[in-house]
């Protein structure tokens, strides 16, 4: 069998049953992280129509290992996976998800995150990994803005790409952030506030980085052929795909371009035979506003250089050709420090027409791509409601 016809194989025969966040999210200084862990998953829980105690497979990254978390609600698993590669993690894990149920090494899964990013409740000081630590920090670099300051100037000076067209990321994220009720920011934003707020490290300004919040999701998954017992309409696992390129920014081959997310991209589409324009939904990883014009180049939606106009165009925005990050983002809903999960949530809510006045009619084929640390890793899903048929 070729490997072709192996990721063939896996395409659609799991679903995403259940999805939910925390019950709080946004500022919530009194929940530590494990508590939003475990009110994502019971939510999730009850959003698939089965009882916690059905989970037997566990996937989480962050602080918290799939152990502590399985103990937390009282389950034993018989599958674990604690792939940690950054805030794309959860996506990758979906994937792996996939496989596990697949193989029948568990029965149903869930893929939980719970992190307190702004209030700190419950979080575990962290360490400098050993090679940015060593190699990188020393000449300038420090939180994530200087290093995706760095990306997004050399992209500028490549391809002309201006300050302008970064803001309309942020523009149009905050159109779909009015439309949802659990999104932190949802006043009317423009191009010009953009520019005119607070400087934070070239060439970002405030208004060009993602919210600082606390928050917890859950996404559970199932077999096909189970997941017609569940209370919800199945929402297919497609395709899936990973990559990783680098964990220093200095080795990275190319600054305007991710291998990462063009191999995961590959990946997920092949097992899913579609192609990078047959979607109607797409959710992407916006960390900052750079960050999803250069997914549209690394996916092979748009060419070098041409990402932006998706955004400077008004495709991606409510009523646009194809809309994208229709939760309001990481820029404008929610972003607790490893936002991954929450594109699945938001993707399979569209999947099953459940998103209210930021529907995006007719939705049949979602796509979902994140980033892991400065570019270094990425985890692509094609997600449909008709499993391929």
């Amino acid at each position: 069998m070729s490997d072709l016809a192996r990721l063939r194989e896996l395409s659609n025969t799991v679903c995403i049953v259940g999805v939910d966040e925390s019950d709080e999210i946004g500022t919530v200084p009194g929940k530590s992280q494990l508590t939003l862990h475990v009110e994502a998953i019971t939510n999730a829980a009850r959003d698939a129509g089965i009882k916690v105690s059905d989970i037997d497979g566990i996937f989480t990254a962050g602080q918290h290992s799939p152990a502590t978390i399985g103990e937390a609600i009282g389950v034993v698993p018989r599958y674990v996976d604690g792939t940690t590669v950054g805030g794309c993690s959860f996506i990758i894990m979906a994937g792996h998800a996939m496989v596990a149920l697949y193989h029948g090494l568990c029965d149903v899964a869930v893929v939980c995150h719970g992190e307190s990013g702004r209030s700190g409740v419950g979080v575990s000081p962290r360490r400098d990994t050993a090679l940015p630590g060593q190699f990188e920090f020393p000449y300038g670099f420090g939180g994530a803005p200087t290093y995706f300051g760095l990306i997004t100037t050399r992209h500028m000076h490549e391809y002309g790409t201006t300050l302008e067209q970064w803001a309309q990321v942020a523009v149009s994220t905050r159109k779909w952030a009015a439309l949802n009720p659990k999104a932190r920011n949802r006043e009317p934003l423009t191009v010009k506030d953009v520019l005119d707020s607070r400087p934070v490290v070239w060439p970002f300004n405030i208004l060009n980085i993602c919210l600082v919040t606390d928050a917890g999701g859950a996404v559970i998954l199932t077999r096909a052929d189970r997941a017609k017992d569940c209370a919800k309409k199945p929402v297919y696992v497609r395709g899936a795909g990973e990559g990783s390129e680098h964990v220093m920014l200095t080795q990275m081959r190319n600054l305007t371009f991710s291998e990462a997310t063009r191999r995961s991209g590959e990946k997920a589409f092949a097992m899913a035979g579609v192609k990078p324009t047959d979607f109607d939904h797409i959710m992407l990883y916006d960390a900052f506003t750079s960050g999803p014009p250069l997914m549209l180049e690394a996916l092979g939606l748009a060419k070098r250089g041409e990402g932006v106009h998706f955004f400077a165009e008004g495709r991606s925005t409510p009523g646009g050709k194809l809309p994208i990050n229709t939760n309001g983002g990481g820029l404008s809903y929610t972003h607790s420090g490893m936002y991954g999960i929450f594109p699945i949530i938001e993707a399979t809510r569209q999947l099953r027409s459940e998103c209210g006045a930021r529907q995006v009619p007719n939705t049949k084929l979602s796509l979902v791509n994140g980033m892991g640390g400065m570019l270094s890793a990425a985890g692509t899903l094609v997600l449909s409601n008709d499993g391929g048929r």
